[in-house]
């Protein structure tokens, strides 16, 4: 597949890249892809909710009626679940939500999200990205020399560049990323790709048999 490599005003360079068909033309894998943005989100996770059991509710353990005679249910502690106050039966635990995923299960997933992208006619591959200073308007700018300001972008940076991480990060549908950062959930979750020519380097490097 090629592609015309643009600058980042959005005017076309005059040349043409091809995209490895390794990783950009494969048949997409569904599954792996769940997997991998399954695990991804579920290393997200805290894990850190808790709640009170019956031994650990502040209360009496009296029993504070009799055991037949009332006409009800037969009751003891005030902290029983069923009581307002009471400690909570089979409330969470803390607990580790993260789960191990083969590599080359993740290395499927990311080639796979890469080829919706290319098949889609999703991705747009630009000489360079390079800011002297620190402003949003100018990275606005870029979006909008690419005619990309009204979609959810995510920019692959060869390597890592401070300007143009902190001129992004204002924006809620626009994310910057390093290459060797690239991971299937961010690709899926934007609408158009933005690779900078050297970081199809560094992709090749990690993803190539």
């Amino acid at each position: 597949m090629e592609l015309n490599v643009k600058q980042s005003s959005g005017k076309d360079t005059g040349r043409k890249i091809t995209l490895n068909a390794e990783i950009f033309g494969v048949e997409p894998n569904d599954h792996a892809i769940y997997l991998d943005v399954k695990q991804i989100l579920a290393n997200q996770r805290q894990g850190t909710h808790k709640s009170k059991q019956r031994n650990e509710v502040h209360g009496t353990t009296k029993k504070f009626k009799r055991q037949k005679g009332t006409g009800g249910a037969r009751s003891g502690s005030r902290k029983s679940p069923l009581y307002v106050g009471g400690g909570r039966a089979f409330g969470p635990e803390p607990r580790d939500y993260s789960f191990k995923l083969n590599k080359k299960v993740k290395r499927l997933a990311r080639i796979s999200a890469l080829s919706h992208k290319a098949k889609a006619n999703s991705i747009t591959v630009i000489e360079n990205l390079d800011m002297n200073a620190v402003k949003t308007k100018d990275y606005v700018n870029v979006l909008k020399g690419l005619e990309l300001n009204d979609k959810k972008t995510l920019f692959v940076l060869s390597e890592s560049n401070k300007n143009v991480y902190l001129s992004s990060r204002n924006l809620g549908h626009s994310k910057v990323i390093n290459a060797s950062d690239l991971n299937t959930y961010d690709i899926l979750n934007a609408q158009n790709l933005v690779l900078v020519e050297g970081s199809l380097t560094v992709i090749e490097k990690t993803l190539a048999k």
